[in-house]
């Protein structure tokens, strides 16, 4: 089934300026959704449909297609509807290309998950349904005010006070993902079609960046969100921790003397974060393919185990987990290039530093936030021990 993602997003906006592209949790708003829908198994191909050049720029460089929109529907008062309309015009004509459903989202709720975005398209087809719409559930009281200025109940009786449970149950659109079969949205024209189905997300996912406002709050609750899928992205119980040391403990830099002797600079704080996780019992090695008396000199400050001048670090890493009863699936790796390919292939948590080569963040499980050298290992430090104590207190 080929499932097309349109994500329109013009470049003028009144009440937040240049809202598509604002900064959110260390990139523009507009790639979050873009994301998402990558991610989704369900969708074959995404499209942004934009007026302008920055955000078309922006849209490619995280993976979408752009197609650009007139003018004539670009202004404030084009519908959503004639942007999509627009984009399969376009792709028919272009490619003679009509997907089976078009799934429209808003990049203005980038709380939207690619789970999110899942759901919403298999309730359309479980339901045999036309349209689909996400929704939370609604358990306000709605009041208006009658024409003699006496407020009335809306969806409930005033002179009765249900309880949350006994209230018919009420739903409020998200405004973030809509899913349409593509040759009736083309007849209708608009959105909510023949039999139009409802997929219930959870409330606290369901937030549109209309105000300044919205975007301080999305920023706490998107990193909060990051900060627990690194949570879960972890073993548990996590066993052990093995790093490769050039690019991981240090920034990948070194530093030649007159005389030959190298040096390297490392993070305190990942010093610290290490030095406490041993502390704890935790098993944990520097593998190195490189040999040279710093690395072993930074493991003895750390008391660490060492193991370098390894041509080949998965042998290593096998026995030196098999000597100690270690499941890989209950290692850590973190690596930053090529060489630490098979390793992070082979453990349960294969994790990288920020700044690692592109080819090496495709294997990776977890990407940390910060670069090699610069605190990378202190960041994951802090999740261990943040998996740890989340375990300790659910076996207590």
């Amino acid at each position: 089934m080929e499932n097309l993602a349109i994500i329109p997003a013009r470049g003028g906006s009144k009440s937040v300026p240049r809202k598509n592209l604002l900064p959110l949790a260390g990139k523009p708003l507009i790639a979050s959704t873009i994301e998402a829908a990558l991610q989704a198994a369900t969708v074959s191909r995404v499209v942004v449909s934009t007026d302008d050049a920055e955000i078309a720029i922006v849209s490619e460089k995280h993976g979408a297609e752009v197609i650009w929109r007139p003018e004539e529907i670009s202004g404030d008062r084009a519908s959503s509807e004639s942007a999509l309309l627009h984009v399969l015009e376009h792709l028919e004509q272009r490619e003679s290309y009509r997907p089976d459903l078009v799934v429209f989202l808003q990049c203005t709720s980038p709380l939207t998950t690619d789970e999110d975005i899942d759901g919403c398209v298999r309730k359309l087809l479980e339901e045999d349904a036309d349209s689909c719409l996400s929704v939370a559930a609604f358990h306000s009281f709605l009041w208006r005010n009658t024409p003699g200025n006496s407020a009335e109940g809306i969806n409930h009786d005033k002179s009765f006070r249900p309880r949350r449970q006994e209230m018919e149950p009420q739903f409020r659109e998200t405004g973030a993902i809509y899913v349409m079969r593509t040759e009736g949205f083309l007849a209708a024209k608009h959105r909510f079609f023949g039999k139009t189905v409802l997929y219930v997300v959870d409330g606290e996912r369901c937030l549109e960046i209309d105000e300044p406002v919205d975007v301080e709050i999305a920023e706490v609750l998107m990193r909060q969100r990051a900060q627990l899928r690194k949570l879960q992205a972890l073993p548990d119980p996590v066993r052990a921790l093995v790093m490769d040391f050039d690019g991981v403990l240090t920034d990948n830099r070194v530093y030649v003397m007159e005389d030959g002797r190298e040096a390297v600079a490392c993070s305190r704080g990942d010093g610290m974060g290490i030095v406490a996780l041993r502390r704890q019992g935790l098993d944990i090695l520097v593998l190195s393919s490189e040999e040279n008396p710093v690395v072993a000199a930074r493991c003895r400050k750390l008391k660490v185990e060492c193991l370098q001048g390894v041509e080949r670090k998965l042998p290593a890493l096998q026995y030196w987990l098999e000597e100690r009863g270690i499941p890989p699936e209950s290692a850590v790796y973190v690596g930053n290039d090529v060489n630490d390919l098979e390793c992070l292939h082979f453990v349960g948590c294969p994790v990288v530093v920020a700044d690692a080569h592109p080819d090496v963040k495709a294997s990776a499980r977890l990407i940390l936030s910060e670069r090699g050298g610069h605190g990378a290992i202190r960041e994951l430090c802090d999740l261990i021990f943040r998996k740890m104590e989340a375990r300790y207190g659910s076996e207590r």
